[in-house]
């Protein structure tokens, strides 16, 4: 059985503090360098070019290395050395390259060149001009030698010009035409070193075409290449003064309304994806072809983003936003308030007091077929035309009353109808014994009966009633609470810190490493929000709200400061004996 924070919880009970230390309150989430996002200027690129013997790295070898590191548009070395590849080179090759056999006879063979080149290389970006050719001879080498490839991250300077050079500006996309197209300080020659420095200053004439696009940051380039539409890469841009904390976005239309709510660990490097050939979702594609804006919403923490995301979808109900749009009109089934009850289901938390009830539902149809078992085990009337307190004279029953499914109290005062209504409110309010045990018994005789599709269903009717009413069981003592503090260790030190009151969550903050903190726990008190258990039945928080809450404080390692419950709790929360939660595991394994 799934183990609740809340079973062995005292009202007004402090039940674990975390360590104590000192130190200052509020200090949001630190996020690293890979969080962040480098940006073109700030990284660092070795342009690399090679020539061989041939074109197979299977089969032919390197005979000469030529590199450039640059970072910023400086140039910060080169690197440049003929190589020995122990065989013939052929004549079509010398002509081509001007290389010949004497000019590599003396000079260094490829075991002693690759080593040097990786340290050259180090943790930069590796590019090359058809990458595909270049990085296959060095990996090649590298296995033949033992060596481990160091996987460099690598951008290739003739994808990068498929994307951005059109057949207009130039009639294919060779090195030498690139060259031509950018004005490159020296011509490309079919020599390493002379071909890298060309390729420098096509990779810097490339980026400078693609920050129109959008493309400003080194993550950018593992998408750069993919068939995205430039209008909607050039929309990347919304997306440069986003913070890199966690929290949630939405995206705004033309007349400013909210198209789309989600949320992020890291806002800015999130939405950028929208903008790449990443996001493949038609329809998500076509609200990011009409937004105009992104309104940012920083949280301290996920727990809050994800909170905040739930609130936006359900205040704004977006049209691209397929989940929670309506939490507030999720169905719930109660007992209507007539002379002789029954069971129906309400598009919404009924007031408190409606009488008893369950919910929400996930659908209609689940809150009807929960509706079909707590029938059966309560045996009220399904007939929805109101009944007076006195038959009418002349009343005639139904045919449910022949087949022995309805006490029919159209027609008979004698019966014992309050008792079924009485078991029905019990089975609204926990007692799911009621329902298991009758629904058994259907199940074992239609079983034997060999009626297994009516079986089936019945089952799935059970099943309706076991999930709802064990998501009750499990939230309904952190509804009930008028104040829960909770405590976990941040994932950069420091303690995540949590206020829900009512299942609503009403405040977090983030504490410094090796600080106390009892202060932000102190100061949460009085600054979270305030919440009164007015509206409904279920609170002022949803279910989704309350269940995201119940998830972070049932992980481990989180730490239950404060509980405080309302009188009406009782001495504490307990889960139920007979509850829907050890039938529904029961049943389902």
């Amino acid at each position: 059985m799934r183990a609740s924070l809340f079973t062995a919880a005292r009202p007004g009970g402090r039940i674990d503090r975390p360590d104590a230390g000192t130190g200052a309150i509020g200090q949001p989430v630190q996020l690293g360098l890979a969080d962040i996002g480098t940006p073109l200027f700030d990284a660092t690129f070795v342009v690399v070019d090679l020539e061989t013997t041939g074109g197979s790295a299977r089969e032919s070898a390197i005979t000469e290395i030529g590199a450039v590191k640059v970072r910023g548009g400086e140039n910060l070395g080169e690197f440049q050395t003929l190589v020995n590849p122990g065989v013939g080179i052929p004549p079509t090759i010398t002509m081509l390259t001007g290389i010949t056999n004497a000019m590599v006879m003396t000079a260094p063979r490829i075991s002693a060149v690759l080593p040097a080149f990786l340290e050259f290389l180090g943790d930069a970006v590796l590019v090359a001009h058809n990458a595909r050719f270049d990085v296959g001879f060095l990996k090649a080498a590298a296995a033949r030698l033992d060596l481990d490839w160091p996987r460099p991250r690598v951008v290739d300077t003739l994808a990068l010009a498929r994307r951005v050079v059109t057949r207009d500006e130039a009639p294919n996309h060779k090195l030498g035409t690139l060259a031509a197209l950018f004005r490159t300080e020296v011509t490309p020659d079919h020599r390493a070193l002379t071909d890298a420095r060309a390729t420098v200053d096509v990779l810097h004439g490339l980026f400078a075409r693609m920050s129109s696009l959008g493309l400003t940051h080194l993550e950018d380039l593992a998408t750069a290449a993919d068939p995205v539409p430039p209008a909607r890469r050039r929309k990347a841009t919304l997306a440069d003064d986003l913070p890199t904390r966690p929290g949630v976005y939405l995206f705004l239309g033309p007349r400013r309304e909210v198209l789309y709510v989600g949320t992020a660990t890291n806002l800015r490097r999130r939405v950028r994806s929208y903008f790449t050939a990443a996001e493949k979702r038609a329809r998500i594609g076509e609200m990011v072809d009409l937004a105009t804006a992104v309104r940012p919403i920083p949280c301290a923490t996920p727990l809050e983003a994800a909170v905040r995301e739930l609130r936006a979808i359900a205040e704004h109900e977006p049209r691209y936003n397929r989940r929670s749009r309506a939490p507030h009109r999720r169905p719930w089934v109660r007992l209507t308030a007539e002379a002789y009850p029954r069971l129906s289901v309400a598009r919404s938390a009924p007031k408190v007091d409606g009488g008893a009830s369950l919910g929400p539902f996930p659908s209609r149809a689940s809150a009807s077929s929960a509706v079909e078992a707590i029938v059966a085990a309560t045996g009220l009337r399904t007939c929805t035309a109101p009944l007076p307190r006195v038959p009418a004279a002349g009343a005639n029953a139904c045919i449910l009353l022949e087949l022995g499914r309805c006490a029919a109290p159209c027609v008979h005062t004698g019966t014992d109808y309050a008792e079924r209504v009485a078991r029905a409110q019990r089975v609204l309010t926990g007692d799911a014994g009621t329902v298991v045990q009758h629904m058994r018994g259907i199940l074992a005789r239609l079983s034997a009966q060999e009626r297994y599709e009516e079986a089936a269903a019945r089952r799935d009717q059970l099943l309706a009633y076991l999930r709802t009413a064990a998501r009750a069981e499990r939230l309904g003592p952190l509804r009930r609470a008028r104040q829960v503090l909770a405590a976990r260790r941040g994932t950069v030190g420091g303690w995540e810190i949590v206020l829900v009151r009512y299942g609503r969550f009403a405040g977090t903050v983030v504490t410094p490493p090796g600080r106390s903190p009892m202060p932000a726990v102190e100061s949460l008190r009085e600054t979270g929000e305030q919440v009164l258990d007015t509206d409904t039945l279920a609170g002022p928080a949803s279910d989704e709200e309350t269940a995201l809450l119940a998830d972070w404080l049932e992980r481990p390692g989180t730490r239950l400061i404060e509980c405080d419950l309302d009188a009406a709790d009782g001495p504490g929360w307990s889960v139920p004996v007979d509850g829907a939660q050890r039938h529904l595991e029961d049943l389902t394994g």
